[in-house]
């Protein structure tokens, strides 16, 4: 029970930590840290992956791709930018080379990927009635499947706006394009989506790809095993 009750005050130890104090402990081999680092950085992460790529099992798997680069090469970060900058742009590269690989391959496993995007319940919504559940799920898959119909160039820049409030100055600076274009592209991206769901999109695009609970949990378990065999933890 002291090892639990040691464990459990490292945990909140952690998350009080700065993402400075953490990428730092995590250059010193913090299995903790990692899996700090990651719970925080999986929501916006997975919706710039899933900006990208048109399936939410090649945004896992790019998003997965991309931690282990980083975390493997911790030396390489410099804190000229910030850590989540840093690897925004690892995910970002990594995403497109995906995008570019399934191209070329004659078949892609998308393991049971549907028109009908999958509905991940959210965290603490347990109390809802039915019915309000009910509808939210039909309305947060009737919004993914709009905005997943957007081509990549717009689909991504509309998600770092719509669901995690990014500036466009910041916008701009993450996928190093012109914040006119950034402009630009988010206008096409309304203006396409406006005909479809302009009378049910009120609220609801914090809503979409959610990436957390189970899913946040395994990913950081897969992660922080495969940087342990590599010797990187």
């Amino acid at each position: 029970m002291k090892v639990q009750t040691i464990l459990r005050q490292q945990v909140l130890a952690d998350a009080a930590k700065s993402e400075a104090e953490l990428v730092s402990a995590a250059r010193e081999g913090s299995e903790l840290a990692v899996r700090e680092l990651i719970r925080r950085l999986n929501p916006r992460l997975f919706r710039v992956a899933r900006g990208i790529l048109d399936s939410e099992t090649e945004a896992e798997e790019a998003l997965q791709e991309a931690y282990l680069s980083a975390f493997s090469k911790l030396e390489g970060f410099r804190e000229h930018v910030s850590f989540s900058t840093w690897i925004t742009r690892i995910v970002i590269n990594t995403s497109h080379m995906q995008r570019r690989r399934t191209r070329f391959a004659e078949e892609y496993d998308t393991v049971a990927e549907t028109s009908t995007p999958k509905v991940i319940a959210f965290p603490g919504q347990n109390s809802e009635l039915p019915d309000a559940t009910l509808g939210r799920a039909q309305l947060r898959g009737f919004l993914e499947t709009a905005v997943s119909d957007l081509p990549p160039n717009l689909r991504l820049p509309f998600l770092l706006r719509e669901t995690e409030g990014m500036s466009i100055l910041t916008i701009a600076s993450e996928l190093q394009i012109n914040p006119i274009t950034v402009k630009t592209r988010l206008f096409r991206a309304r203006r396409r989506l406006r005909t479809a769901i302009e009378h049910r999109v009120q609220g609801g695009f914090d809503a979409i790809f959610p990436f957390g609970g189970k899913r946040c949990a395994n990913m950081t378990c897969r992660v922080v095993a495969r940087l342990q065999a590599g010797g990187a933890l």
